[in-house]
């Protein structure tokens, strides 16, 4: 859009007369109240300015009342929702500082550079607090793998977080990977960024200082990116081809030297307040800047660093152009900072200062041209309260009666369909184009049910996961809300740490479809609920509205990540099975629950009915029981139990011990629900012989339902059910359906 106006821009008159605000996505209303706040109409550049600020993706208009109600502080909370990333105290003057964000609509578009660029914004949001990035994540969701357009975009986008992180020397630990006809035309794609801090390094994006001078550090600008925020704020569509200007190009390399260079400077403690130029570039972080310290901006444009001729002050304002970050010094610190970055041989100029008028005011070739109140840009955008519909298909769930179901009676075959599906077969097809092993301090590899990072010089270390099942989350926004936490954290657990708090990712379809609004405000209300039963408090995330592809809204895909902290390395669990003899103990207690399950998708066809329900006081026990026997050295495997319900847990453990097992499940469920359903708050652990009746004492005593249902031994998976055979297959058939699975649909 903005490389069509630039060579004559519209007049103040044309832009009220011919509504031209409306292809920014300012409505009527909206742009009243920026007149309102000016005084008078505004000129181009300022309703660029005001268009990017008040879009959904910078100002949460639509959302920001529904995200009041999660629960962002506790003890260990040092900073909560507001800046760049979240902050929680690990003890010993350290802390972790970990943000999730996404980067769909680029991704849909032109992939790789969209998932590119999405991992190097979220490094930016974690070394500008100044924290040392130790790992990235990811979640990513695509339509049907058979689709050609859905390949070549999960490809791409692979590609592109491989291309980034593997270059910049950061490695991707973990994630997952989801895919279903509800994201054809609409990936998900999510990037998450966990960092290290020493208490006393914590950065805040504000501009302090009255006169103190404002430095711009990167890459010069260009006009890609234009208007980013705002296209992240509207349905996808056939006209969004045409925005693909609008999708930014990085440079892992140069956000390297960049990152080296900020975290330098910000060691020599003359940084008044730093942060990065992600959604609307230079607008977003100079008005956010000024507006955390109550000052005004003013900004000399023509110092900022270009790299294409004839810029104009709106394309300058609004590019997104990568690698780019904004810093706050006072005057006699300006020499320091330059050589610093001139040694890095980055970039470093300095264009503007901050005032005490309140008002972000810019100026080029010698002309004032826009003035605008801070307060306006970043406080008082209009929030909104939508509409909210119960949708239809939601009553229509509830009379399915998933136990129902014709009986499965091959559950081999069964079992093989499920770890054939590509939202459960080995993604190692996705990781091992991932570095993740850069720095050596992986101690957990992708795989597992949590990655885990060690921190040198202790016997600490750090857990990490993202999680979401859409399908529980479309069927019960509210149960599916608080599965997407507990899930989180019962990977944490399973990993032997602690869960600290989370992020958050919320991708939904439109907010102004009541039906739409009516899910996210239920799945938010889920999702808090769990975060207090669990003391796992919202830290920060983003919000990523208006997926929609042609037959509707994506699935509701409230993403969480969350960090735990294993207390001592010795703790450090995996879900690979560990020696023959190990007794195998199942945690929790299995229901008739299909709905939204992996078998129910890949076997019957559908998805509906309700998901599973879930008991947080009884989820909080099971969790504190499991870590608890793992830090007194009970156990020595633990997997989660989610995707594919039991049979695909045994199968998993089993592939990744390489070692068989030799089950029979008491159960009055149907064999195939018993081992399918998909029961929330269950746990499959395994103990050595002589701690397996230790390990059943402790549960006990902790009110945790468990038993024992097998051994590990041999080279074969059986499973009875009431003594009766339900499957029986060698490890290494299984291992080559679940390996092949999506290598052979890449093809």
């Amino acid at each position: 859009m903005a490389q069509q106006l630039t060579a004559k821009e519209p007049t103040p008159e044309q832009i009220a007369d011919q509504q031209i605000y409306k292809q920014m996505g300012v409505t009527d209303k909206e742009f009243e109240l920026i007149c309102g706040f000016l005084g008078r109409q505004p000129n181009y550049t300022e309703i660029g300015v005001f268009s990017v600020m008040w879009s959904e993706h910078c100002s949460y208009k639509n959302s920001k009342n529904v995200l009041r109600r999660f629960p962002t502080s506790g003890p260990k909370v040092l900073m909560g929702p507001g800046e760049g990333a979240g902050i929680v105290d690990i003890g010993d003057n350290q802390a972790v500082v970990f943000k999730i964000e996404s980067h769909n609509h680029p991704s849909a578009i032109e992939p790789y550079q969209g998932a590119a660029t999405g991992v190097g914004g979220i490094i930016r949001d974690i070394f500008s607090m100044g924290a040392r990035p130790v790992a990235l994540l990811n979640s990513l969701r695509f339509g049907r793998l058979q689709n050609e357009r859905v390949r070549y975009l999960f490809e791409h986008v692979v590609s592109g977080i491989a291309g980034y992180g593997n270059c910049i020397g950061i490695p991707t630990v973990a994630g997952e990977v989801m895919f279903d006809e509800s994201y054809e035309g609409n990936p998900l794609v999510n990037a998450m960024c966990v960092g290290l801090i020493d208490h006393d390094k914590i950065q805040r994006g504000v501009a302090k200082g009255v006169g103190n001078p404002v430095f711009y550090v990167g890459p010069a600008t260009g006009r890609d990116g234009i208007h980013g925020a705002t296209f992240a704020s509207e349905e996808l569509t056939e006209e969004s081809e045409a925005k693909r200007p609008a999708v930014q190009v990085g440079d892992p390399f140069m956000e390297k030297l960049v990152m080296e260079a900020c975290l330098e400077l910000i060691d020599t403690g003359i940084v008044l307040g730093i942060q990065d130029m992600g959604a609307a570039g230079l607008t977003c972080s100079s008005a956010e800047m000024a507006s955390k310290a109550g000052n005004g901006l003013e900004l000399y444009l023509d110092e900022v660093p270009q790299r294409e001729e004839g810029m104009t002050p709106y394309e300058m304002m609004l590019s997104e152009s990568q690698e780019r970050m904004l810093f706050v010094v006072e005057p006699k610190d300006e020499a320091q900072a330059l050589e610093i970055f001139e040694r890095w041989g980055i970039i470093c100029a300095k264009v503007g200062k901050v005032t005490d008028d309140g008002r972000l005011r810019l100026f080029h070739q010698g002309e004032q041209v826009a003035d605008m109140p801070v307060t306006a840009l970043v406080d008082e955008c209009p929030v909104y309260d939508k509409p909210s519909k119960e949708p239809a298909y939601y009553g229509e769930n509830a009379k399915v009666d998933t136990a129902a179901y014709p009986e499965v009676k091959d559950l081999t075959d069964a079992l093989k369909q499920v770890l054939a599906s590509p939202t459960v077969a080995s993604k190692e097809w996705v990781y091992n184009q991932y570095d993740y092993m850069v720095r050596t301090s992986t101690a957990v590899q992708p795989g597992s049910d949590a990655a885990v990072v060690t921190i040198h010089g202790t016997r600490k270390a750090l857990a990490m996961t993202t999680d979401c099942n859409g399908r529980y989350v479309y069927l019960d926004p509210e149960v599916g809300g608080r599965i997407a936490v507990a899930e989180a954290a019962r990977n944490i657990v399973c990993s032997g740490a602690e869960p600290l708090a989370i992020t958050d990712n919320l991708n939904f379809g439109n907010p102004e479809k009541p039906e739409v609004f009516w899910q996210i405000e239920k799945a938010v209300d889920g999702m808090a609920e769990a975060c207090r039963e669990l003391d796992t408090p919202v830290i920060g995330g983003n919000v990523s509205l208006y997926n929609e592809n042609a037959k509707g809204a994506i699935y509701p895909t409230p993403v969480v990540g969350m960090v735990g902290l294993v207390h001592d390395v010795d703790h450090i669990t995996t879900q690979s099975f560990k020696s023959e003899g190990d007794r195998i103990i199942l945690i929790g207690n299995t229901k008739a629950e299909l709905g939204g399950s992996e078998l129910q998708y890949v076997v019957h066809g559908v998805t509906e009915g309700r998901p599973p329900a879930l008991d947080l006081a009884e989820e909080k026990k099971l969790l504190d029981a499991v870590l608890g026997a793992i830090q007194k050295g009970y156990v020595a495997s633990a997997h989660d139990l989610s995707e594919g319900g039991l049979a695909a847990a045994l199968a998993e453990s089993c592939i990744s011990g390489k070692l068989g097992a030799q089950v029979n499940v008491q159960s009055d469920l149907r064999p195939d629900i018993a081992l399918f359903s998909e029961s929330q708050s269950r746990i499959l652990l395994t103990a050595k012989p002589e701690q397996a009746e230790t390990l059943g004492k402790w549960l006990a005593e902790q009110g945790v339902a468990s038993a024992e249902i097998g051994v590990v031994e041999g080279t074969e998976l059986s499973i009875q059910v009431n003594g009766q055979p339900a499957v029986q297959s060698p490890v290494e058939q299984l291992e080559k359906v679940w390996k092949d699975a999506i290598p052979c649909l890449m093809k």
